[in-house]
């Protein structure tokens, strides 16, 4: 592979990490109410061979933290001796809503990511957001940005992105999602902004907020390990695909299916995230059980997000459904009797499980 610099090069941001060499650092990028510094983890693996530069970021929602799971393996993995290029990790972007456990930065509930690339002199989420920038992300050449749902709901494994851009095409090939909503992005936010500048970051979604979901979190690494292999910084890499991917761009029908009534919501798809046009997705009903309320697919769809709750208000959002074809089913259901749904690891709020899901879990002899 051709790349553009031909020699290893020194990271550099207020200091230098050389070729060949680990850094963990505590990157100083705010303070607290006390004077105190707001400090970012970071890990810079440097090869000592000349190659590009992935940035991983994790937690710009301080509640999202599978992301973070990933980072630290990643940092503990990858020996500089035979990396082409470098990988910076970014393990936790909002500290400040780490700490707090809670998806934006506190007291002002202000979205880091949507406040890329900042500035200097604005508020503490665009500060924050520039002093990352400056010295981190826009020294990178692509990126993969790890997130989950929110409070409440499941996201299926599945990337976002720019589809429309040149570079983001061959990392998201690179990365080998299965599923890819493709968009620009919000204003501000971290991947839009660094695809416009040069630097293709895909979103990675997986899972539930505040929550380590192991099997989500190998997906997650080996979506890393995809990446450095397409773009051979890692000789020892492996890469493993799914056959399956599918692009949805804004031509495809995507709709949060919401609850019309309040009550406990028991959930009727499975054990596949796939429903038909009139399939029953959920039921709704009172305490008495003297009201049920059937919410039922608009079309063939692909449950991309789901409910982690079962008790609802009206507006709330009940499942994230994606429009499919006949052959996309087909994929889906291959992909997913290939690594298994139970991937996702929570069960409390699952519909239907098949037999090679329940049984496992039901089985009396593993309990001692």
């Amino acid at each position: 592979m051709n790349h553009k610099y031909d020699t290893p090069r020194p990271f550099r941001y207020d200091a230098e990490v050389d070729p060949g060499e680990i850094r963990h650092i505590q990157y100083e990028v705010g303070e607290t109410y006390l004077g105190r510094p707001v400090e970012l983890p970071v890990t810079i693996i440097n090869g000592e061979h000349p190659g590009p530069r992935l940035c991983l970021s994790a937690a710009i929602h301080g509640d999202e933290v599978n992301g973070v799971k990933v980072l630290q393996e990643v940092a503990d993995r990858y020996d500089p001796a035979n990396l082409h290029g470098a990988i910076v990790c970014l393990h936790v972007v909002n500290v400040p809503g780490y700490i707090a456990q809670q998806r934006y930065l506190p007291i002002y509930d202000q979205d880091l990511n949507r406040s890329f690339p900042g500035t200097s002199a604005g508020s503490t989420a665009s500060r924050m957001a520039r002093s990352i920038w400056d010295h981190f992300v826009s020294k990178c050449d692509i990126g993969l940005d790890f997130h989950t749902s929110t409070r409440n709901r499941m996201t299926v494994f599945h990337g976002r992105a720019d589809m429309e851009d040149e570079g983001i095409q061959r990392l998201v090939e690179a990365a080998g999602i299965p599923l890819v909503m493709s968009g620009e992005g919000s204003s501000g936010m971290l991947r839009r902004v660094a695809t416009e500048q040069g630097t293709p970051i895909v979103t990675v979604e997986m899972g539930e907020a505040n929550r380590f979901q192991p099997m989500l979190i190998d997906l997650g690494l080996q979506t890393v390990e995809n990446v450095l292999a397409a773009y051979e910084m890692y000789p020892e890499a492996t890469p493993r695909r799914s056959d399956f991917q599918k692009v949805l761009t804004s031509e495809n029908q995507k709709k949060w299916i919401r609850a019309d009534h309040g009550g406990l919501v028991e959930m009727k798809w499975g054990p596949l995230p796939v429903v038909d046009e009139g399939e029953t997705i959920c039921v709704i009903s009172d305490h008495f059980r003297t009201e049920e309320h059937v919410v039922t697919a608009p079309f063939d769809g692909f449950l991309a997000g789901i409910l982690a709750n079962p008790r609802v208000l009206p507006g709330h959002p009940l499942v994230h459904l994606v429009e499919i074809d006949e052959q996309d089913r087909e994929h889906i259901r291959s992909a997913y009797e290939d690594v298994g749904f139970a991937r996702h690891g929570t069960f409390h709020w699952m519909g239907k499980m098949g037999e090679q899901i329940a049984e496992p879990l039901l089985d009396d002899s593993r309990v001692e």
